[in-house]
């Protein structure tokens, strides 16, 4: 009689912990798909781009599964918010600012929400991107 609950017991631990061992490997691969985003923008360096990568690097990450959509919403609010900061220190540049920020956050929404990255793709990127 002990045995049944003994295996009950068991059996729901190693599926909530199977559950969390999936999440956390999730977030891990969906955190190398917006470093490799983010990576992919630098080297591209092309006018109008960064908000296709934005929503590329979120629409990667979240196709991983619940836990690629968290990480990528935790990198991508811990970026806009390194750039508000960083907007104080260079007040004008272009790519910087409110509005900037709004329009990354709407490109990284898109992503996140399945929608094709394509949409903010400019004409003549590389097809290497």
């Amino acid at each position: 009689m002990k045995l049944f609950p003994g295996l009950l017991f068991c059996s729901l631990v190693l599926g909530v912990s199977g559950q969390w061992y999936s999440f956390v490997g999730e977030a891990a691969q969906g955190a190398w798909d917006m470093l490799r985003a983010y990576s992919d923008m630098r080297e591209a360096n092309y006018k109008n781009s960064d908000k296709y990568f934005h929503a590329r690097g979120n629409y990667d990450a979240a196709q991983r599964g619940p836990g690629g959509a968290w990480a990528a919403k935790v990198i991508s609010d811990a970026r806009e918010n390194s750039q508000r900061i960083t907007d104080l220190l260079r007040f004008g540049d272009s790519g910087h600012g409110a509005e900037d920020s709004k329009a990354d956050q709407a490109a990284n929404e898109w992503g996140r929400s399945g929608k094709d990255p394509n949409h903010f793709r400019p004409a003549g990127l590389p097809d290497k991107y």
